[in-house]
Protein backbone atom coordinates (compact mmCIF):
# COMPACT_ATOMS: atom_id res chain seq x y z
CA UNK A 1 0.00 0.00 0.00
CA UNK A 2 1.06 3.55 -0.64
CA UNK A 3 2.56 5.21 2.45
CA UNK A 4 1.04 8.28 1.73
CA UNK A 5 -2.11 6.86 1.35
CA UNK A 6 -1.88 4.28 4.18
CA UNK A 7 -0.91 7.43 6.70
CA UNK A 8 -4.07 9.32 5.41
CA UNK A 9 -6.93 6.37 6.27
CA UNK A 10 -4.71 5.80 9.47
CA UNK A 11 -5.29 9.67 10.25
CA UNK A 12 -8.95 9.36 8.68
CA UNK A 13 -10.03 6.38 11.59
CA UNK A 14 -8.23 8.52 14.77
CA UNK A 15 -10.55 11.03 13.66
CA UNK A 16 -13.69 9.38 13.05
CA UNK A 17 -13.33 7.03 15.99
CA UNK A 18 -11.90 9.64 19.30
CA UNK A 19 -12.14 13.23 17.71
CA UNK A 20 -15.14 13.67 16.75
CA UNK A 21 -17.37 11.73 18.96
CA UNK A 22 -16.01 13.55 21.60
CA UNK A 23 -17.12 17.00 19.90
CA UNK A 24 -20.72 15.80 18.73
CA UNK A 25 -21.34 14.60 22.59
CA UNK A 26 -19.78 17.78 24.38
CA UNK A 27 -22.57 19.54 21.42
CA UNK A 28 -25.61 17.26 22.15
CA UNK A 29 -25.78 18.31 25.91
CA UNK A 30 -26.20 21.52 24.94
CA UNK A 31 -28.78 21.29 22.44
CA UNK A 32 -31.95 19.83 20.77
CA UNK A 33 -32.84 18.87 17.49
CA UNK A 34 -34.25 21.97 15.11
CA UNK A 35 -37.08 20.96 13.92
CA UNK A 36 -36.87 22.04 9.73
CA UNK A 37 -32.79 22.40 10.20
CA UNK A 38 -31.06 21.64 7.26
CA UNK A 39 -27.56 21.01 6.37
CA UNK A 40 -26.03 20.55 2.94
CA UNK A 41 -22.60 19.59 3.69
CA UNK A 42 -19.76 18.03 1.45
CA UNK A 43 -15.68 17.94 2.13
CA UNK A 44 -14.74 17.79 -1.56
CA UNK A 45 -16.36 21.47 -2.85
CA UNK A 46 -15.78 24.71 -1.66
CA UNK A 47 -19.26 25.48 -3.01
CA UNK A 48 -22.35 23.68 -2.99
CA UNK A 49 -21.96 20.75 -5.80
CA UNK A 50 -23.41 19.98 -8.87
CA UNK A 51 -24.94 16.72 -7.24
CA UNK A 52 -27.42 18.76 -4.67
CA UNK A 53 -28.40 21.53 -6.50
CA UNK A 54 -31.30 20.25 -7.52
CA UNK A 55 -32.40 19.22 -3.91
CA UNK A 56 -31.37 22.36 -2.66
CA UNK A 57 -33.86 24.36 -4.91
CA UNK A 58 -36.71 21.55 -4.17
CA UNK A 59 -35.84 22.50 -0.40
CA UNK A 60 -35.94 25.84 -1.10
CA UNK A 61 -39.47 25.28 -3.00
CA UNK A 62 -40.51 23.32 0.19
CA UNK A 63 -39.99 26.05 2.85
CA UNK A 64 -36.64 25.05 3.88
CA UNK A 65 -33.60 27.19 4.40
CA UNK A 66 -30.68 24.96 4.30
CA UNK A 67 -27.40 25.94 5.32
CA UNK A 68 -24.56 25.26 3.17
CA UNK A 69 -21.59 23.63 5.12
CA UNK A 70 -18.62 22.32 2.03
CA UNK A 71 -15.12 23.07 1.93
CA UNK A 72 -12.37 21.40 -0.12
CA UNK A 73 -10.46 20.27 2.82
CA UNK A 74 -7.78 18.75 0.85
CA UNK A 75 -7.00 22.88 0.33
CA UNK A 76 -7.11 23.18 4.37
CA UNK A 77 -4.09 22.98 6.49
CA UNK A 78 -4.80 20.58 9.88
CA UNK A 79 -5.39 23.49 11.77
CA UNK A 80 -8.11 24.56 9.21
CA UNK A 81 -9.54 20.91 8.35
CA UNK A 82 -10.60 20.70 12.22
CA UNK A 83 -12.02 23.64 12.78
CA UNK A 84 -13.95 23.06 9.59
CA UNK A 85 -15.11 19.68 11.31
CA UNK A 86 -15.60 20.90 14.49
CA UNK A 87 -18.06 23.48 12.82
CA UNK A 88 -19.93 21.06 11.45
CA UNK A 89 -20.22 18.24 14.21
CA UNK A 90 -21.70 21.77 16.23
CA UNK A 91 -24.62 22.23 13.51
CA UNK A 92 -25.00 18.24 13.22
CA UNK A 93 -25.98 17.96 16.95
CA UNK A 94 -29.45 20.01 16.52
CA UNK A 95 -29.91 19.45 12.60
CA UNK A 96 -33.28 17.48 11.34
CA UNK A 97 -31.73 17.12 8.44
CA UNK A 98 -28.17 16.28 6.80
CA UNK A 99 -27.56 15.88 3.18
CA UNK A 100 -24.25 14.46 1.47
CA UNK A 101 -23.01 13.64 -2.02
CA UNK A 102 -20.07 11.54 -1.56
CA UNK A 103 -18.37 9.79 1.54
CA UNK A 104 -18.58 12.51 4.63
CA UNK A 105 -16.83 10.94 7.35
CA UNK A 106 -18.43 13.23 9.99
CA UNK A 107 -21.69 11.96 10.14
CA UNK A 108 -20.89 8.83 10.15
CA UNK A 109 -18.10 9.36 13.30
CA UNK A 110 -20.77 9.23 15.94
CA UNK A 111 -23.69 7.13 18.11
CA UNK A 112 -26.26 10.13 15.78
CA UNK A 113 -29.34 11.33 17.59
CA UNK A 114 -32.05 8.98 16.03
CA UNK A 115 -34.26 12.77 15.44
CA UNK A 116 -31.47 13.87 13.00
CA UNK A 117 -31.58 12.18 9.62
CA UNK A 118 -28.83 11.59 6.66
CA UNK A 119 -29.08 11.61 3.16
CA UNK A 120 -26.93 10.43 0.95
CA UNK A 121 -27.45 11.41 -2.59
CA UNK A 122 -24.17 10.16 -4.20
CA UNK A 123 -22.72 11.59 -7.51
CA UNK A 124 -22.85 9.17 -9.70
CA UNK A 125 -25.99 6.72 -11.16
CA UNK A 126 -25.25 3.52 -12.59
CA UNK A 127 -23.38 0.15 -11.92
CA UNK A 128 -19.58 -0.39 -13.49
CA UNK A 129 -16.32 -0.47 -11.40
CA UNK A 130 -16.80 -1.78 -7.74
CA UNK A 131 -16.50 0.67 -4.98
CA UNK A 132 -16.79 0.96 -1.36
CA UNK A 133 -16.10 -2.00 0.80
CA UNK A 134 -15.90 -4.00 -2.40
CA UNK A 135 -12.44 -2.83 -3.60
CA UNK A 136 -9.55 -1.83 -1.72
CA UNK A 137 -8.88 0.74 -4.01
CA UNK A 138 -12.13 2.75 -2.21
CA UNK A 139 -11.97 2.00 1.76
CA UNK A 140 -8.37 -0.32 2.76
CA UNK A 141 -9.19 -3.22 4.28
CA UNK A 142 -8.41 -3.00 7.78
CA UNK A 143 -9.79 0.43 7.75
CA UNK A 144 -11.19 0.87 11.04
CA UNK A 145 -14.80 2.82 11.44
CA UNK A 146 -17.84 2.30 9.49
CA UNK A 147 -17.53 4.84 6.32
CA UNK A 148 -21.28 4.69 5.75
CA UNK A 149 -22.67 5.10 9.60
CA UNK A 150 -25.68 6.45 10.31
CA UNK A 151 -27.25 6.81 7.32
CA UNK A 152 -31.11 6.71 6.91
CA UNK A 153 -32.10 7.13 3.13
CA UNK A 154 -29.65 6.31 0.08
CA UNK A 155 -30.63 7.36 -3.10
CA UNK A 156 -29.83 5.55 -6.76
CA UNK A 157 -30.87 5.95 -10.17
CA UNK A 158 -32.25 2.24 -10.29
CA UNK A 159 -34.00 -0.51 -9.02
CA UNK A 160 -30.68 -2.77 -10.25
CA UNK A 161 -28.54 -0.59 -7.78
CA UNK A 162 -30.15 -1.53 -4.70
CA UNK A 163 -28.50 -5.16 -3.85
CA UNK A 164 -25.43 -3.45 -5.18
CA UNK A 165 -25.40 -0.57 -2.74
CA UNK A 166 -26.55 -2.78 0.45
CA UNK A 167 -23.64 -4.90 -0.25
CA UNK A 168 -20.91 -2.69 -1.24
CA UNK A 169 -21.92 -0.02 1.36
CA UNK A 170 -22.50 -2.49 3.85
CA UNK A 171 -26.03 -0.72 4.48
CA UNK A 172 -29.11 -1.92 6.33
CA UNK A 173 -31.73 -3.16 3.90
CA UNK A 174 -34.37 -0.96 3.06
CA UNK A 175 -32.45 2.15 3.18
CA UNK A 176 -31.14 2.40 -0.39
CA UNK A 177 -34.37 3.35 -2.53
CA UNK A 178 -34.58 3.81 -6.35
CA UNK A 179 -35.54 7.44 -6.16
CA UNK A 180 -33.68 8.68 -8.61
CA UNK A 181 -30.37 11.00 -8.90
CA UNK A 182 -31.41 14.79 -8.24
CA UNK A 183 -28.13 15.42 -10.06
CA UNK A 184 -29.94 13.87 -13.33
CA UNK A 185 -33.09 16.46 -13.15
CA UNK A 186 -31.84 19.13 -15.48
CA UNK A 187 -30.90 16.86 -18.22
CA UNK A 188 -34.30 16.92 -18.79
CA UNK A 189 -34.69 21.12 -18.49
CA UNK A 190 -34.39 22.42 -22.03
CA UNK A 191 -34.43 25.69 -20.71
CA UNK A 192 -31.15 24.37 -19.30
CA UNK A 193 -29.85 22.77 -22.10
CA UNK A 194 -29.83 25.88 -24.17
CA UNK A 195 -28.02 27.61 -21.37
CA UNK A 196 -25.28 25.37 -21.35
CA UNK A 197 -25.08 24.96 -25.38
CA UNK A 198 -24.98 29.01 -25.80
CA UNK A 199 -22.43 28.97 -22.72
CA UNK A 200 -20.38 26.57 -24.48
CA UNK A 201 -20.15 28.22 -27.98
CA UNK A 202 -19.33 31.74 -26.14
CA UNK A 203 -16.41 30.03 -24.24
CA UNK A 204 -15.34 27.97 -27.17
CA UNK A 205 -16.09 29.74 -30.37
CA UNK A 206 -13.45 27.35 -32.18
CA UNK A 207 -15.91 24.69 -31.80
CA UNK A 208 -18.45 26.40 -34.17
CA UNK A 209 -18.87 24.39 -37.65
CA UNK A 210 -17.36 20.77 -35.68
CA UNK A 211 -18.85 18.29 -33.69
CA UNK A 212 -18.25 17.79 -30.76
CA UNK A 213 -15.94 14.71 -28.59
CA UNK A 214 -15.93 14.80 -25.14
CA UNK A 215 -13.13 12.81 -23.47
CA UNK A 216 -14.25 12.33 -19.47
CA UNK A 217 -12.12 9.52 -18.56
CA UNK A 218 -11.98 8.05 -14.48
CA UNK A 219 -8.80 6.84 -12.90
CA UNK A 220 -7.14 3.48 -11.78
CA UNK A 221 -5.61 3.26 -8.83
CA UNK A 222 -6.15 5.19 -5.52
CA UNK A 223 -7.03 8.62 -4.51
CA UNK A 224 -3.31 8.51 -3.31
CA UNK A 225 -1.60 7.56 -6.35
CA UNK A 226 -4.20 8.17 -9.49
CA UNK A 227 -3.29 7.33 -12.73
CA UNK A 228 -4.58 7.20 -16.43
CA UNK A 229 -4.16 4.94 -18.80
CA UNK A 230 -6.35 6.44 -21.53
CA UNK A 231 -4.04 9.59 -21.25
CA UNK A 232 -0.53 7.67 -21.18
CA UNK A 233 -2.13 5.78 -24.29
CA UNK A 234 -1.97 8.21 -27.23
CA UNK A 235 -5.33 9.46 -26.87
CA UNK A 236 -3.92 13.26 -27.91
CA UNK A 237 -2.01 11.74 -31.10
CA UNK A 238 -6.14 10.64 -31.89
CA UNK A 239 -6.99 14.09 -31.46
CA UNK A 240 -5.02 15.71 -33.26
CA UNK A 241 -5.61 13.32 -35.81
CA UNK A 242 -9.12 14.06 -36.46
CA UNK A 243 -9.42 17.88 -35.14
CA UNK A 244 -10.44 19.32 -38.56
CA UNK A 245 -13.77 17.10 -38.12
CA UNK A 246 -13.86 17.41 -34.11
CA UNK A 247 -13.46 19.70 -31.71
CA UNK A 248 -12.07 17.62 -28.61
CA UNK A 249 -12.42 18.80 -25.23
CA UNK A 250 -11.15 16.81 -22.03
CA UNK A 251 -12.43 16.27 -18.52
CA UNK A 252 -10.43 14.67 -15.99
CA UNK A 253 -11.47 13.41 -13.15
CA UNK A 254 -10.66 15.87 -10.58
CA UNK A 255 -7.78 13.73 -8.75
CA UNK A 256 -6.00 13.59 -12.26
CA UNK A 257 -6.11 17.25 -12.33
CA UNK A 258 -2.62 17.42 -10.25
CA UNK A 259 -1.17 14.72 -12.36
CA UNK A 260 -1.70 15.95 -15.89
CA UNK A 261 -2.03 19.97 -15.32
CA UNK A 262 -1.88 20.21 -19.36
CA UNK A 263 -5.58 19.51 -19.64
CA UNK A 264 -6.71 22.13 -17.69
CA UNK A 265 -7.53 25.73 -17.80
CA UNK A 266 -9.29 28.54 -16.45
CA UNK A 267 -11.60 28.38 -19.23
CA UNK A 268 -12.66 24.46 -18.34
CA UNK A 269 -13.57 25.84 -14.45
CA UNK A 270 -16.66 27.88 -15.82
CA UNK A 271 -18.07 24.49 -17.88
CA UNK A 272 -17.70 21.15 -15.52
CA UNK A 273 -18.33 18.07 -17.15
CA UNK A 274 -22.06 17.75 -16.29
CA UNK A 275 -22.71 21.28 -18.23
CA UNK A 276 -20.84 19.76 -21.32
CA UNK A 277 -23.14 17.01 -22.02
CA UNK A 278 -26.04 18.84 -24.09
CA UNK A 279 -23.78 19.88 -26.84
CA UNK A 280 -22.06 16.83 -26.99
CA UNK A 281 -21.92 14.80 -30.16
CA UNK A 282 -19.89 12.17 -28.93
CA UNK A 283 -18.43 10.73 -25.47
CA UNK A 284 -15.57 8.68 -25.27
CA UNK A 285 -14.63 7.43 -21.50
CA UNK A 286 -13.44 4.55 -19.26
CA UNK A 287 -14.84 3.51 -16.29
CA UNK A 288 -16.35 6.85 -15.32
CA UNK A 289 -20.11 7.42 -13.94
CA UNK A 290 -20.46 10.15 -16.39
CA UNK A 291 -21.37 7.46 -19.04
CA UNK A 292 -24.46 6.66 -17.15
CA UNK A 293 -25.62 10.83 -16.69
CA UNK A 294 -25.00 10.41 -20.60
CA UNK A 295 -27.06 7.69 -21.49
CA UNK A 296 -30.22 10.14 -20.78
CA UNK A 297 -29.40 12.11 -24.10
CA UNK A 298 -29.42 8.74 -25.82
CA UNK A 299 -26.24 9.74 -27.90
CA UNK A 300 -23.68 7.60 -29.05
CA UNK A 301 -20.29 6.42 -26.99
CA UNK A 302 -16.74 4.83 -26.67
CA UNK A 303 -15.32 3.09 -24.41
CA UNK A 304 -11.42 3.67 -24.48
CA UNK A 305 -9.64 1.27 -21.90
CA UNK A 306 -6.15 0.12 -22.47
CA UNK A 307 -5.99 -1.07 -19.04
CA UNK A 308 -8.88 -3.22 -19.09
CA UNK A 309 -7.91 -6.91 -18.66
CA UNK A 310 -5.89 -5.78 -15.75
CA UNK A 311 -8.41 -3.52 -14.15
CA UNK A 312 -11.12 -6.52 -14.47
CA UNK A 313 -8.51 -8.32 -12.19
CA UNK A 314 -7.16 -5.52 -10.01
CA UNK A 315 -10.52 -3.79 -9.13
CA UNK A 316 -13.49 -5.70 -11.15
CA UNK A 317 -16.93 -4.73 -12.29
CA UNK A 318 -20.19 -5.11 -11.01
CA UNK A 319 -21.49 -4.79 -14.94
CA UNK A 320 -19.46 -6.28 -18.16
CA UNK A 321 -18.76 -3.01 -19.94
CA UNK A 322 -18.26 -5.19 -23.43
CA UNK A 323 -22.20 -5.41 -23.36
CA UNK A 324 -23.05 -1.72 -22.89
CA UNK A 325 -23.99 -0.69 -26.37
CA UNK A 326 -20.68 1.20 -27.66
CA UNK A 327 -17.44 -0.27 -28.94
CA UNK A 328 -14.83 -0.67 -27.11
CA UNK A 329 -11.05 0.48 -27.81
CA UNK A 330 -7.67 -0.81 -26.00
CA UNK A 331 -5.38 0.88 -27.85
CA UNK A 332 -5.19 4.35 -29.80
CA UNK A 333 -5.18 2.52 -32.94
CA UNK A 334 -8.38 0.67 -32.27
CA UNK A 335 -9.66 4.20 -30.96
CA UNK A 336 -8.24 5.99 -34.16
CA UNK A 337 -10.16 3.32 -36.01
CA UNK A 338 -13.31 3.47 -34.09
CA UNK A 339 -13.84 7.13 -34.92
CA UNK A 340 -12.67 6.65 -38.87
CA UNK A 341 -15.38 4.05 -39.73
CA UNK A 342 -18.19 5.61 -37.23
CA UNK A 343 -18.52 2.08 -35.71
CA UNK A 344 -20.62 4.02 -32.77
CA UNK A 345 -23.02 4.29 -35.06
CA UNK A 346 -23.48 0.53 -34.92
CA UNK A 347 -25.96 0.98 -31.95
CA UNK A 348 -29.47 2.49 -32.49
CA UNK A 349 -32.27 4.51 -30.09
CA UNK A 350 -33.69 1.59 -28.97
CA UNK A 351 -30.19 0.14 -27.36
CA UNK A 352 -29.51 3.16 -25.85
CA UNK A 353 -33.00 3.52 -24.60
CA UNK A 354 -32.92 0.13 -22.85
CA UNK A 355 -29.26 0.78 -21.51
CA UNK A 356 -30.74 3.94 -19.96
CA UNK A 357 -33.60 2.52 -18.38
CA UNK A 358 -31.66 -0.76 -16.62
CA UNK A 359 -29.38 1.68 -15.21
CA UNK A 360 -30.92 4.99 -14.67
CA UNK A 361 -34.85 4.06 -15.11
CA UNK A 362 -35.78 6.40 -12.20
CA UNK A 363 -33.77 9.46 -13.47
CA UNK A 364 -37.08 11.33 -14.72
CA UNK A 365 -36.77 14.99 -14.13
CA UNK A 366 -38.58 14.68 -10.82
CA UNK A 367 -36.29 13.01 -8.58
CA UNK A 368 -35.01 16.07 -6.52
CA UNK A 369 -39.21 16.25 -5.19
CA UNK A 370 -39.32 12.78 -5.00
CA UNK A 371 -36.18 12.94 -2.38
CA UNK A 372 -37.69 15.82 -0.46
CA UNK A 373 -41.07 14.86 -0.60
CA UNK A 374 -39.66 11.08 0.97
CA UNK A 375 -37.88 12.90 3.40
CA UNK A 376 -40.80 13.64 5.91
CA UNK A 377 -41.75 10.53 6.46
CA UNK A 378 -38.00 9.51 7.30
CA UNK A 379 -38.94 11.60 10.74
CA UNK A 380 -42.40 9.55 11.39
Amino acid sequence: MNIKFAFKQRMKSYVQNEYLPKVYEGYILKKDVKKGKVIMADMHSDSLPFSMESTYNALVKKGYSPRVMCRDIAKLTLPGKLSFLRRFMKEYASAEYVFICSYFLPVSSCVKRSETKVIQLWHSGGLLKKMGYDTNDDIPEGYVGDVTANYDLVTVSSEVCVPIWEQALKLPKGITEPLGLARTDVYFDKEWNDKQKNLFYKLYPEARGKKVALYAPSFSGNAADPHCKGIESGITEVMKKFSDEWFFIVRLHPLLREKYPQFWSKTDEKMPTEKLLPVVNLLITDYSSVLFDYSIYKKPFVMYCPDLDEFKKSRGFYADPEEFPAPIAKTAEELEKVIDEKTYFEYGEEEYEDFCKHYMGECDGNSAKRIVDRIVNLSH
